[in-house]
């Protein structure tokens, strides 16, 4: 299985960084980028970073695990063995840049398609197939992980962290925390609530929304008349766009965002402009509200295709060193396939237990329901019988 995008492209020799990306049209908002669709190195006057050829390696290998990773997930789902899967494809810059630029001591609250940070934070891929297997609740401590459970309610992680935020800054903690959240939950009312509680007490958290352009089928436009990260205005607290598809910007962008959280300057919302090149999740069929030629332009995009051109241009990484990490996803992927195989099944009525303390007619009437049907399926077919 091939990790990157099929829309190769040979790269050019290059001295390195180039100064100042283009502006982008003046009805256009301002993009922060480092590195180019092209590959190529750009500064911005307010963000840089000054990374070793190690760490854009690792940064280059967290991508590229997370979407092998994905993508076997969303072959497993397909094959019967999980319920749902809410792939991550195309965001992997945004999860790994932001994933990276977190201290052990921060806290994170994820959504449900965070499985990038979730890498970063060191949770097992295992339990996170474990959840959508319906088998465990999370499966990890979040304690442990500064990695809070997934969250599948809209937007109601934002309030959690806000929440948490002001605890900490309350502690006189100096960590930070993070909460993330997609284009389509900036439109929930906690997202605005959140946004208040966290202005007014000057609470240490990052808004880091992912604006993947759909909200399942709802496009950006129809839920906002002015680019997300200007809403942060309103509130009393900056914001910034950053290009989703640039691992190095996100990266840069976040670490300031949190430094200035930890530094008692408040909240602060990043956009990161990114797409989701698959299907909200697996029951959704994204063909039915968008057009090919869109994925196409985001494509040449890719998140992993412009870091891959990068190392190689600036000859950071070697072949050895792409062979060895194809044989690591592969390894990954073989142990996700085992791990998710080796499974229990999921306890089918399980979830008619703890919905009343005491019990409801109506959920027993139900669960008998449910479990006639079930037992349906184990009733084996008579034999036929020989004719009179």
């Amino acid at each position: 299985m091939t990790v990157e995008s099929t829309a190769a492209r040979k790269p050019r020799r290059s001295s390195g960084k180039r100064a100042g990306a283009k502006k982008p049209p003046a009805d256009q908002p301002e993009l922060v980028q480092l590195l180019t669709p092209e590959g190529e190195r750009v500064e911005h006057p307010e963000y840089s970073i000054d990374l070793t050829p190690e760490e854009l390696r690792g940064l280059y290998r967290d991508m590229v695990l997370t979407r092998r990773f994905d993508a076997e997930a969303t072959a497993l789902q397909r094959q019967g063995e999980l319920g749902l899967w809410a792939s991550l494809l195309g965001q992997e810059a945004a999860q790994i840049g932001s994933g990276r630029a977190l201290r052990d001591d921060d806290y994170v609250f994820p959504t449900y398609r965070e499985h990038g940070v979730a890498w970063c934070r060191g949770v097992d891929p295992t339990n996170l197939l474990g959840m959508f297997r319906g088998v465990n609740h999370g499966g990890w401590d979040p304690a442990t992980n500064n990695f809070h459970l997934y969250t599948i309610v809209i937007g109601s992680q934002t309030l959690h962290a806000t929440g948490y935020a002001m605890g900490v800054a309350k502690d006189g903690a100096d960590s930070a925390v993070i909460a993330y959240f997609g284009d389509g939950a900036s439109s929930q009312g906690d997202v605005a609530e959140a946004f208040t509680f966290s202005a007014v007490y000057n609470a240490p958290v990052v808004f880091f929304c992912q604006n993947n352009q759909w909200a399942i089928s709802e496009p950006t436009e129809r839920q906002t008349r002015v680019p997300l990260y200007q809403r942060a205005q309103g509130f009393g607290f900056p914001g910034v766009r950053v290009d989703g598809n640039d691992v190095l910007a996100c990266l840069a962008v976040t670490r300031s965002a949190l430094e200035r959280a930890r530094s008692g300057q408040g909240p602060t919302l990043v956009e990161a402009f990114t797409y989701r090149m698959g299907a909200h999740t697996t029951s959704d069929d994204p063909t039915k509200y968008r057009l090919d030629e869109e994925r196409a332009a985001w494509e040449a995009k890719d998140p992993i295709l412009r870091l891959r051109t990068y190392l190689e241009r600036e000859g950071l990484a070697d072949e050895a060193f792409f062979a060895e990490l194809e044989t690591a996803s592969d390894a990954l992927a073989k142990r996700v396939r085992e791990a998710v195989r080796a499974m229990p099944d999921p306890d089918h009525m399980a979830i008619f237990e703890n919905v009343y303390a005491d019990g409801h007619a109506l959920v027993d009437e139900e669960r008998a329901q449910f479990a006639a049907y079930q037992a349906s399926f184990a009733v084996e077919a008579e034999p036929a019988g020989k004719d009179n």
